[in-house]
């Protein structure tokens, strides 16, 4: 550990095959700081003087965005349907769509197969909206019911896999039934690992093993269930359970005026 950076010590792990040149063109020994994120992000948050310039878009300090996110990965051969409901929701009222329009719209990115028990078998596509949601968790979003049908369409319809480190609760409900013998290869590893859970706990299994929790008033809003019944949105703010609109089989809060 070298000034808050992870460094690989060469002399401790096979010493002479490290220094061999087909090695030394991989670089992944070195401080882990300065491959985790782009240098110039480094730069800017660290540095004393702040330069807006190389700032992501995010930055607190000047007022950035401030959003969640919801982040599915697909294989490449199931991403078109689901891109063909997306733009079936789309037409039918495209202005409900600009809630997430004002957060960076959709953002559509790639990345390869890989082995990794958790990580995808095969090439695949991953697609990330961002969207504002106030502090109270019981208020709801602006064109909630919308957000909610696309995740339902992602994790639900077309059976995306969630990224890890983002999403709320509901985009891992049933996540392990999707990694097939890869995840009870994974949880072999992990019991080795920390075989007295101390890096587990109730709300990391909840996510691990996709779990839903019991259902509470207002539970949909916050994404810890899929909506059954009105009171699992707000009624009294006008926000009642109905189905999608495209995926009739989501269920989703939508906004009526006529029935507040």
């Amino acid at each position: 550990m070298q000034d808050g950076g992870y460094y690989v010590g060469l002399q401790e792990i096979n010493r002479e095959r490290f220094k061999e040149q087909w090695f030394i063109l991989y670089r992944i020994s070195g401080y882990w700081n300065l491959r985790q994120a782009p240098k110039f992000w480094f730069l800017s948050f660290y540095s004393s003087s702040f330069r807006i310039d190389i700032s992501c878009s995010w930055d607190p300090r000047y007022n950035g965005l401030s959003f969640y996110e919801t982040t599915a990965i697909f294989p490449v051969s199931r991403f078109r349907d689901f891109l063909l409901d997306v733009k079936k929701l789309r037409d039918l009222k495209p202005e409900r769509f600009c809630g997430i329009d004002i957060y960076n719209g959709i953002v559509i990115r790639f990345i390869k197969g890989s082995k990794a028990y958790l990580g995808q078998t095969e090439d695949s596509v991953v697609i990330d909206f961002n969207y504002y949601r106030v502090d109270d968790a019981l208020t709801p979003r602006l064109n909630q019911d919308v957000m909610e049908e696309m995740e339902q369409m992602e994790f639900v319809k077309h059976g995306a896999k969630p990224h890890w480190g983002k999403n709320r609760n509901v985009g891992f409900f049933g996540a392990k039934q999707k990694y097939g013998p890869n995840f009870e290869k994974f949880l072999e590893v992990k019991n080795k690992l920390d075989p007295k859970m101390m890096f587990s706990s109730e709300w990391s299994d909840e996510i691990l093993f996709g779990r839903e929790s019991s259902k509470y008033d207002g539970c949909a809003l916050e994404g810890n269930c899929v909506c059954s019944e009105d009171r699992h949105c707000s009624p009294s703010k006008g926000y009642f359970c109905r189905q999608g609109l495209v995926y009739t089989q989501a269920r989703v809060c939508r906004f009526s005026s006529a029935q507040v």
